[in-house]
Parts: structure tokens; C-alpha cells; sequence
């Protein structure tokens, strides 16, 4: 079982940055793809990004690319998304999830369902 505690959300105002932490408990997450993905309230969840196990291929939704960077530190066993030049659209719950079936990027990298680990999620709310 894996157990995920996301941080570093707030309020920021726009063009601001902040940086997302998501640490890993319970057993190691360093083989497996990790992804942020995002929820505006009235809206569906939507991917962000998504880094391989080793750290070297990602990928990003269009909406964020340029903007945010995701990363991770295995030896922490936590993924990173630093957010830069924010705006009010990039407010919404920011969870991380681990697909425990892949240790590389594919098509499916950007569908929620194929991940099997979540945490709570933590709140980002952009000020215009």
C-alpha cells in the first residue's frame, strides 16, 4: 500500500509561484510513474504532468507547459511540481497519484484511471 501526502499549496497571487511537494510512505514509488493531476470546482479532473522512475522523460498538459516543472527525488521517495506565472485558472485542488503498473510514460499517462494511488490533495488558489 502506498500513502501520499501532498503540500505546499496556498494562496498566491497571479504570477506567482509555488512548489507542490507529494512524499511517498509505505513502499518505494521510485519505479513507477508519478502524476499531478488537477479539479476546479464544477469541473472534472484534469491531468498536469506526469514524470517517469528514473526522472529523465516527462510530459504536461498543454495549459502548463513552459510554466510548470515536475521533478523528483527517489531517495526521498517525493515528485515535485514547481509552478510558476500563475493565474487564476491554475486554481483547484492539486492531487498526485502513482501508476504502479508503469515505469514509463505511454499514452494512457494522462487518463486517471490508470492510477491506483492517490493523496488527499492540496488547495491552490490563484488571486487575480
Amino acid at each position: 500500500q502506498v500513502h501520499l501526502i501532498e503540500s505546499g499549496g496556498g494562496l498566491v497571487q497571479a504570477g506567482g509561484s509555488l512548489r507542490l511537494a507529494c512524499a511517498a510512505s509505505g513502499r518505494t514509488v521510485s519505479s513507477y510513474v508519478v502524476a499531478w493531476f488537477r479539479q476546479a470546482p464544477g469541473k472534472a479532473q484534469e491531468f498536469v504532468a506526469a514524470i517517469n522512475w528514473s526522472g529523465q522523460s516527462t510530459t504536461y498538459a498543454d495549459l502548463v507547459k513552459g510554466r510548470f516543472t515536475i521533478s523528483r527525488d527517489n531517495a526521498k521517495n517525493t515528485v515535485y511540481l514547481q509552478m510558476n506565472s500563475l493565474n487564476p485558472d491554475d486554481t483547484g485542488v492539486y492531487s498526485c497519484a502513482v501508476d504502479h503498473n508503469n515505469g514509463d510514460i505511454t499514452s494512457a499517462t494522462l487518463n486517471y484511471v490508470e492510477y491506483e494511488y492517490w493523496g488527499q490533495g492540496t488547495q491552490v488558489t490563484v488571486s487575480s
